[in-house]
């Protein structure tokens, strides 16, 4: 066991895990922020996408150990008032069904347009292709994403 002290969502943790403990369950768990999820356990279907300094990563495979004092931000952290525009655009599109995977899916959308402000249909589906969608709202994901871009 070993303390770490990790900044999630500008606020910052101090939890004692082992050190391989994957990041999703420091997040749950520990902290308490459940809007992460656990969907395969082997980091291939995006349910447990968080940002690590602003980039997309798997918590379920990411070990507490290689935080470091790098910032971690939540689907709890995009927005106070989900008034970010992916959010905005999820909601006005009605993206989820079932909804479990959203949370990665809205992740790895925030990653993308920080990274491709006007992406395209290729952009989208290469950023987008390691989240999975049980219900397959793949279509919406993709007009929100375009959605998402113009209300930036």
């Amino acid at each position: 066991m070993a303390v770490y002290e990790i900044n999630i969502n500008n606020k910052l943790y101090k939890v004692d895990v082992e050190s391989n403990m994957p990041l999703l369950w420091v997040i749950r768990d520990f902290v308490g922020l459940t809007g992460t999820k656990f969907g395969c356990g082997i980091a291939q279907c995006g349910a447990c996408t968080v940002h690590l300094d602003g980039n997309p990563i798997r918590s379920c495979s990411f070990p507490v150990a290689a935080v470091g004092a790098k910032k971690i931000t939540t689907i709890e952290g995009i927005s106070e008032n989900v008034d970010h525009a992916i959010q905005k655009a999820w909601i006005e599109l009605q993206v989820p069904q079932c909804g479990y995977c959203q949370s990665g899916q809205i992740m790895s959308a925030v990653a993308l347009l920080k990274a491709k402000p006007t992406p395209t249909d290729a952009d989208i589906d290469a950023a987008m292709q390691g989240n999975l969608c049980r219900c397959g709202t793949y279509q919406r994901i993709r007009s929100a994403i375009h959605r998402a871009a113009e209300l930036v």
